[in-house]
C-alpha cells in the first residue's frame, strides 16, 4: 500500500506504519499456574524424580480422560508415534501410509524402524488424509495406516476403519493435534488401536516435553512400557519394590521415560483441560464470526459430528483475490504483531525425503498447494478477546491493502 492520502496507522506496518500490536502475540504458548509449580516441587522433593509413582497416575488420570484402559507415557510425542509402530509390528521392507499434511515426526517415526512411508494426499477444505488415496496407497507391504488429526480436527475414522479392516493393517492415530475432541461423540484417544499424543508447550496441556500413547490392546500396552525403557520387563521402581536386582532386556528399546516431575505437571495441568478446551473453541468462534465477510481468507471446513480441539486456527488464503503471495502476508503479520505460523511444509517435499526416498513435487497436489495458502493463526487459553480482535484486526488490515 502507498503512504500517500494514508494515515501512519492504515499504513502497514511493514511498509512503517503503526502495527496493531506493539508485542509479538505467539501462535501458541503454555499456561503455568502456581498450582503447576507447587505439583513439580512436591516431586522435586520426593523420594522418587524419575520411574517413580507420578508416571503411573498420570497414566491412569490421562486413560481415564479420554476413555482409554491404558496409557504408557513416553519423553515426547514422537516417541510416541515410535512406540505405537514398535507395538504395531513395524520393521524393515514394511510400509506405512502417512498424510503428507503434518509434522516431520509422523513419518520420521517409521523410518526409524526401517520402513517405507508412502505420503497420501488431503481433502481441500480439511486437510486430513483422503480416505480414497489412502486405500489406493495399500499394497502387500502396507504394515499399517496413520491418521493424523490435523489441527485437532478428527479424521474420518469410520472410513479409515473400514479400509484397514478390508486390509488387515492396523489403524494409528497421531492425535497430537486433539486432546479433548470428539468423533460422532467419541473421544480422540479410543478411535485407533493406538493414539500418539504430544505435552510440549504449545499443546493443550504441557509437560515440557512429553508424550502418551493410549491403547485397548494390554499387550501393546506391555511392549511399548518395555520400549521405552531399552527393552527391559522392569523398571527400577519395580525392582525396588519386590526386593530384586534382576532384570532383562527382551528387545532392543530406547530411553524413552517420562521423569516424575514432568508427570506431576501433566497431572496439574489435566485439570484445566476441560476450561482450556472451552477457551479454544471460543477464541475459533470469535475468528470464525469475524472471517465469514472478510475476502480473501477461508478457515477449514469442520465436518459434522466432529468436536474440534483446535490446537491450530489453519485458515487458507484466497491468493485469487490478493495481489501477493502467502510469504508476503506471512511477513505483513508479522510486522503488525501476530505471530502467525505456516503447517506444515508437505514432509514428502523435504530434502531428507526427496533424497532417500525419491518424493517431490506432484505426488500430493492438495496438500503442495494447500501449502502455498496456509497460515495458522495465534489461540491458546491465555488469550484474551483484545488479542483475538487484535488478530482479526490485523487481517483485516492487511488483507485490505494487498486486494486486488
Amino acid at each position: 500500500m502507498s503512504g500517500k492520502g494514508v494515515s501512519q496507522r492504515e499504513l502497514l506496518a511493514i511498509d512503517g506504519g503503526v502495527p496493531v500490536r506493539a508485542a509479538m502475540l505467539p501462535y501458541g504458548h503454555q499456561w503455568i499456574t502456581d498450582e503447576d509449580v507447587a505439583a513439580v516441587v512436591e516431586a522435586l522433593t520426593s523420594d522418587w524424580l524419575t520411574t517413580g509413582p507420578k508416571v503411573a497416575q498420570f497414566e491412569e488420570a490421562f486413560a481415564r480422560r479420554v476413555g482409554a484402559r491404558e496409557a504408557v507415557a513416553v519423553c515426547n510425542g514422537t516417541a510416541a508415534l515410535h512406540a505405537a509402530m514398535y507395538a504395531a509390528g513395524v520393521g524393515p521392507g514394511d510400509e506405512v501410509i502417512v498424510p503428507a499434511m503434518t509434522f516431520a515426526a509422523s513419518a520420521n517415526a517409521a523410518v526409524f524402524l526401517g520402513a517405507t512411508p508412502v505420503f497420501v494426499d488431503v481433502q481441500p477444505d480439511t486437510l486430513l488424509i483422503d480416505p480414497v488415496a489412502a486405500e489406493r496407497a495399500f499394497s502387500p507391504r502396507t504394515k499399517a495406516m496413520l491418521a493424523v488429526d490435523y489441527a485437532g480436527h478428527p479424521c474420518d475414522y469410520d472410513a479409515l476403519h473400514s479400509i484397514v479392516d478390508r486390509h488387515g493393517a492396523p489403524l494409528i492415530a497421531d492425535a497430537c493435534h486433539a486432546v479433548g475432541g470428539t468423533y460422532k461423540g467419541i473421544p480422540v484417544g479410543t478411535l485407533a488401536a493406538m493414539n500418539c499424543f504430544s505435552f510440549h508447550p504449545v499443546k493443550h496441556v504441557t509437560t515440557g516435553e512429553g508424550g502418551v500413547v493410549t491403547t485397548d490392546d494390554s499387550a501393546a500396552a506391555s511392549r511399548m512400557r518395555a520400549f521405552r525403557n531399552h527393552g527391559i520387563t522392569s523398571d527400577h521402581r519395580q525392582r525396588e519394590a519386590c526386593g530384586s536386582w534382576f532384570y532383562e532386556m527382551v528387545d532392543l528399546g530406547y530411553n524413552y521415560r517420562l521423569t516424575d516431575l514432568q508427570c506431576a505437571l501433566g497431572l496439574s495441568q489435566l485439570r484445566r483441560l476441560p476450561e482450556w478446551l472451552a477457551r479454544r473453541r471460543q477464541i475459533a468462534a470469535r475468528y470464525d464470526g469475524a472471517f465469514t465477510q472478510l475476502p480473501g481468507i477461508r478457515p477449514l471446513a469442520v465436518r459434522d459430528g466432529v468436536a474440534h480441539a483446535y490446537h491450530l486456527y489453519v485458515v487458507q488464503l484466497d491468493l485469487a483475490q490478493l495481489s501477493v503471495s502467502r510469504a508476503q502476508v506471512f511477513s505483513a503479520l508479522r510486522a503488525e504483531g501476530i505471530g502467525v505460523n505456516v503447517h506444515y511444509i508437505p514432509v514428502h517435499l523435504h530434502p531428507f525425503y526427496r533424497t532417500r526416498f525419491g518424493t517431490g513435487p506432484g505426488l500430493c497436489p492438495v496438500a503442495e498447494a494447500a501449502y502455498e495458502r496456509i497460515l495458522s493463526l495465534p489461540i491458546f487459553p491465555r488469550m484474551t478477546d483484545r488479542d483475538a480482535n487484535d488478530v482479526v484486526s490485523a487481517l483485516t488490515k492487511v488483507l485490505g491493502a494487498y486486494a486486488r
